[in-house]
């Protein structure tokens, strides 16, 4: 009989206001679902991660646990709100949940990154080998060479993209010139004109993917310029301390602006047009779909397509553990071309690419194929 159970993880100390909640800041836990057969006694546990959604219930869980592992989901401090988000504090949130494993008796912990877990994951299992980060990208102390983190015995990449920043620069509309006016565009790099496509030509490709990166990098200069000025505002408290705000909010517009939404040609796959929030133009502008909202130092951390380090195509290069990628040819948001460049960044043989034909990013309607995902993660003996 399967069960289920919730862990309450010791949360590793963050450095900063960064949750608005004092009962989930006060309870000094975050939190993590388990599922397995009783009828077994596991001895490894398969961790599934994400830097913000919460994967209590991922669909997953049942499916892997069937198969005689302990399935565990987990949560970070940032579920459900990614919008002050630092990637490395995330760092620490797994390092917590796999040494909670290791202390509940299992000898193998399994590290799956889906979705956008993959640049996490491997950011994780990075530092847990060869430790060197001490401060966050905003200089924010996080000092992970003395975090004591467990690598993970096996790494999964499953229906997964290499990170954040990468992921969300590939949407960003470069034909916002004006950051607070979304809606005066350059006409020329609009893949939402109908005089560029789709289809999409190699040329208009070409300038709008490099204008991505120019509009990211901009955001992410005036990002530093304005954690410079916070400074100046910053005060003396009475014992000496500074005081005052070291953080500030901001708006994105337009993050699902990537051609490969439009043009089934640009990374040909078994997709369906659209996005993961429906209808691109829509979306583009969706306060719900992707990293509209955000901190200066979230930005640096989690988007900055230059100072972001959840980048899985640089941090596989690094890690010793088996890599396993498995990815849907039917899947809209984690495209072939991610799953072949992370397979391609392991510098090593024990490694295997997995295709599972026909699936999109959750599975919809096709719960066989999830079934098969599970059991490449469990059979996978590399």
């Amino acid at each position: 009989m399967l069960t289920r159970e919730l862990l309450a993880i010791p949360m590793p100390a963050g450095q900063r206001l960064d949750i608005n909640s004092g009962v989930a800041r006060l309870s000094g836990k975050i939190w993590a679902a388990l599922w397995r057969d009783d009828r077994q006694k596991p001895t490894t546990a398969v961790l599934i991660v994400h830097p913000a959604s919460n994967f209590l219930g991922h669909y997953a869980l049942r499916d892997l646990a069937r198969r005689g592992v302990a399935a565990v989901g987990l949560c970070t401090r940032y579920v459900g709100n990614d919008s002050a988000l630092v990637m490395e504090n995330c760092v620490l949130d797994i390092g917590a949940a796999v040494m909670h494993l290791r202390s509940l008796g299992y000898a193998e912990v399994v590290l799956v990154g889906n979705s956008g877990g993959g640049g996490l994951a491997a950011l994780y299992q990075e530092q847990a080998e060869h430790p060197t980060i001490t401060e966050t990208p905003a200089g924010d102390p996080v000092d992970l060479t003395a975090a004591n983190l467990i690598p993970a015995d096996r790494l999964v990449m499953a229906m997964a993209h290499p990170g954040r920043a990468t992921v969300y620069t590939e949407g960003l509309d470069p034909a916002i010139t004006d950051e607070t006016r979304p809606f005066d565009r350059d006409p020329s790099l609009d893949m939402f004109d109908r005089a560029n496509g789709p289809a999409y030509g190699a040329g208009f490709l070409a300038r709008y993917r490099d204008a991505q990166i120019a509009r990211n990098e901009r955001i992410t200069d005036w990002v530093l310029g304005q954690l410079s000025e916070l400074d100046t505002h910053r005060r003396e408290g009475r014992n000496g301390e500074k005081t005052g705000p070291d953080d500030l909010p901001f708006v994105v517009h337009g993050t699902a602006a990537d051609p490969r939404f439009t043009d089934l040609t640009v990374d040909p796959s078994d997709r369906r047009p659209g996005t993961l929030w429906g209808d691109p133009w829509t979306a583009n502008f969706q306060p719900a779909s992707l990293g509209h909202l955000t901190s200066l130092r979230s930005w640096l951390s989690q988007w900055s397509y230059t100072r972001s380090r959840a980048n899985a195509y640089r941090c596989l290069a690094g890690v010793a553990a088996p890599v396993l990628v498995v990815y849907g040819s039917a899947d809209s948001a984690a495209f072939p071309s991610h799953a072949k460049g992370m397979y391609d960044a392991v510098s090593h043989d024990r490694r295997e690419l997995v295709e599972i034909k026909g699936a999109d990013h959750y599975f919809q309607g096709t719960p066989e194929l999830a079934t098969a995902m599970c059991d490449h993660i469990v059979e996978w003996s590399p």
